[in-house]
């Protein structure tokens, strides 16, 4: 039964695989590298005795070996943009999955398997599968209805007939092959069709959630104008700060859409802490008020990465981050040096931590960017902060600003950006509020003006995006920024102004996100719901439900889920790894195997438990030894950071982040002159690494991390033997 399960989920990883190659057709050729990605990823942290990982190996390695090289064939050409090579790194793939289809449960079995994929992308008949087309005139005749219809530009029709393709492709297997092993590969192949929803939501335009998600991190700097009023003894004006927060978002677009991507987000952004942070500042518990302010924004963040996709919730991030560095110059033109470094180091550590994914998104996008920002700017900011240098102040406050406008215009496209620079831009007028309250009304005006400038200049294409999205909507917007310029020159109330001025900003953030067209999210919540139309009526519906009840209900809970997530235009990745979870746990229970894949809440995604016992050797230690001067985190297909530079005699330690068991293996051919070889396992050679991996040894397991000294300047290139196919390659640089 669990191979029935296994060769089932082949079939899902097969359908998945022309996901990226239609995004490359469609000139979307960064989010097929990236869906071949999350394909690796999933197929690399696959859970359970019984799983397409392991099977796949223990079938056969010749076609393990050749699917990882073709998958990691098929995000590179994606990356460099190489169609051809596209379809051929994916049918190398499909072949070699194909072929272990074809060796567990044999050839014949293979046809009705080949028709369900073509099912689930009807439109995608190679010329592969015209032979198994052949045996089924059923699904055969149902495509051409698809094709026709298309041709006609007949949306219904087409739809119709895809559905009936799909229909006769899954109910042919049921004729062909025995029920369990059909039923399996049916809801493998639902499964797949989530997949196609999740690629498909992808196009486009941000989503109305991405919008959601801008107006959150205006709180999150909002919040910290309350801290900051408070440290400096404006008590009263802290309090209403946060009453205002409180009072906007009780109102806000944002409001029900985080209640409804993180419940517990939202709980804790209000209960445990906007109220919260209100009784600390009355009762001036400065403990108590720092914890709440760490608590909202923690909430924010997580609220955030579930309204945002793919880069977003890391380009909000940079909009925060440039924000909360605004604060950090404030702070120390008005002589609080000592919280300005501070405030500069916290971003450090978080960036470091990668919160909402910012750091490994920045160096993924531009690593000389990345540079710049990180060991340039942002840690000369923090000395010079210390030093009290007022012209390295300037200086790499600036190049704060400018490297990460030119992140988030590299990532991003202009409507993004759009929503990021208005967030920035009302978190700029903001703390000229906070100037005006503690005496500082002439550099409040400043403030406002440099917004203006920046606003005036492009904003990254903010300017202009907001003029074509709504011309009227861009006039009240510079009225707005105006009127608080003239508040801060004139005695007016700048923090009123600045709340004024704040519903333009967000009501900008909307209007462009509109205007650029919005995602797919209609069109992918289409097919979900269709899957689940068809699902209802589905022989396999029955077989479900009598095979595992549990299983049935988190397949239905799931698809449900799906379906909203896609409706309301957030958490839309989460909901279809959730779906394919479900989905696979479905498979094992039609195929006679329930409960054997690990797919509970419990263990999902974790595979430290199904570890292999393998042996890691010298050097090779439980934790992180903190004599460490710099980790490397091995992620499931990743080392992080990939390129490391380090001075003589220090001690980098490689930890186990996450996925299966790695090695840390150097490439002799890419060591210095003199230097000794090494890897984990304590080997004298690459080939005795290599041979070594083989017999288990060198692993660096769930808890543990191997370690190394560098003595040897120059460049010491490394790989992960088990994931070198996948493109898990480092160095480390000795200076």
């Amino acid at each position: 039964p669990t191979d029935a399960a296994v060769v089932a989920e082949w079939n899902a990883i097969r359908t998945r695989l022309r996901d990226p190659v239609i995004l490359g057709h469609a000139g979307e050729f960064a989010a097929g590298a990236s869906v071949a990605g999350d394909i690796f990823e999933r197929f690399e942290a696959a859970a359970g005795e019984h799983n397409a990982h392991e099977t796949l190996e223990e079938t056969s390695e010749e076609h393990y070996a050749g699917f990882e090289e073709g998958l990691g064939e098929l995000r590179a050409t994606l990356e460099a943009e190489d169609l051809a090579g596209a379809h051929d790194a994916m049918r190398a793939a499909d072949e070699h999955l194909r072929g272990a289809q074809g060796a567990l449960v044999g050839r014949e079995a293979v046809k009705p398997l080949n028709v369900l994929v073509m099912g689930a992308h009807v439109a995608d008949a190679d010329e592969g599968f015209e032979a198994a087309l052949n045996d089924y005139s059923g699904a055969l005749d149902a495509g051409s209805g698809v094709d026709a219809a298309a041709e006609r530009e007949d949306t219904g029709s087409a739809r119709a007939a895809a559905a009936e393709a799909f229909g006769a492709a899954t109910q042919g297997g049921y004729a062909l092959l025995p029920e369990a092993v059909a039923g399996a590969a049916h809801l493998a192949a639902l499964q797949a069709r989530g997949w196609d929803a999740a690629a498909l939501a992808s196009l486009g335009g941000p989503a109305t959630g991405f919008a959601h998600a801008a107006a959150l991190t205006v709180y999150r700097a909002r919040i910290h104008d309350a801290a900051w009023l408070y440290e400096n003894g404006h008590a009263e004006a802290a309090r209403r700060r946060v009453e205002n927060v409180f009072a906007h978002f009780e109102g806000a677009r944002a409001h029900e859409a985080l209640e409804e991507a993180s419940e517990d987000a939202y709980r804790r952004f209000e209960d445990e802490g906007l109220a919260a942070l209100s009784t600390a500042i009355e009762n001036d518990d400065a403990e108590r008020v720092a914890g709440a302010v760490e608590t909202i924004d923690e909430a924010l963040v997580e609220g955030i990465e579930a309204l945002g996709s793919g880069a977003e919730p890391a380009l909000l991030e940079a909009g925060y981050v440039k924000a909360r560095v605004e604060d950090a110059v404030e702070r120390y033109r008005l002589g609080e040096g000592t919280v300005a470094a501070e405030t500069a180091r916290g971003l450090f550590e978080t960036f470091e931590a990668n919160e909402a994914d910012f750091h490994e998104t920045l160096e993924e996008t531009d690593e000389s960017l990345y540079e710049r920002f990180e060991e340039e700017h942002l840690t000369g900011l923090i000395e010079a902060f210390e030093d009290g240098d007022d012209a390295a102040v300037e200086e790499h406050a600036a190049g704060v600003r400018e490297t990460l406008l030119a992140f988030e215009t590299a990532a991003g496209s202009t409507a993004q950006v759009s929503a990021v620079e208005s967030g920035y831009t009302a978190a700029r007028v903001f703390d000229a509020g906070v100037l005006d309250d503690v005496g500082e009304s002439e550099r409040a005006a400043e403030l406002v003006g440099a917004a203006f400038q920046h606003f005036e200049a492009g904003a990254g294409g903010f300017h202009g995006a907001l003029e074509d999205a709504d011309h009227d909507r861009y006039e009240s917007f510079e009225a707005a920024l105006d009127a608080a310029g003239s508040a801060a020159r004139e005695g007016g109330n700048v923090a009123e102004r600045a709340r004024a001025f704040n519903d333009e900003a967000l009501a900008a953030v909307y209007a462009v996100v509109a205007a650029a067209g919005g995602s797919f999210g209609a069109a992918a919540s289409s097919v979900v719901q269709d899957t689940l139309a068809h699902f209802e009526e589905a022989t396999v519906h029955e077989l479900l439900e009598d095979a595992d009840r549990a299983a049935y209900e988190g397949f239905e809970a799931a698809l449900n889920d799906y379906s909203g997530a896609l409706d309301a235009g957030s958490g839309v990745d989460a909901a279809a790894e959730r779906f394919a979870t479900a989905a696979l746990r479905a498979q094992f229970a039609v195929a006679g195997a329930p409960g054997t894949a690990r797919v509970d809440e419990s263990d999902a995604g974790d595979s430290a438990g199904d570890e292999p016992e393998l042996a890691g050797g010298p050097n090779v230690v439980e934790g992180v030894p903190e004599e460490a001067d710099h980790v490397v985190d091995m992620q499931a297909v990743a080392f992080e950071p990939a390129e490391l530079t380090v001075q003589r005699g220090d001690t980098v330690a490689w930890a186990h982040a996450a996925g299966e068991p790695h090695s840390v293996t150097a490439d002799e051919d890419e060591l210095p002159d003199g230097a000794t070889y090494w890897a984990s396992g304590g080997f004298d050679s690459e080939q005795a690494a290599r041979d070594g991996w083989k017999d288990g040894k060198g692993a660096v397991q769930s808890g543990q991390s191997y370690v190394r000294t560098f003595e040897t300047s120059g460049e010491h290139g490394y790989v992960c033997l088990p994931h070198e196919a996948a493109g898990m390659v480092g160095s480390v640089v000795v200076e």
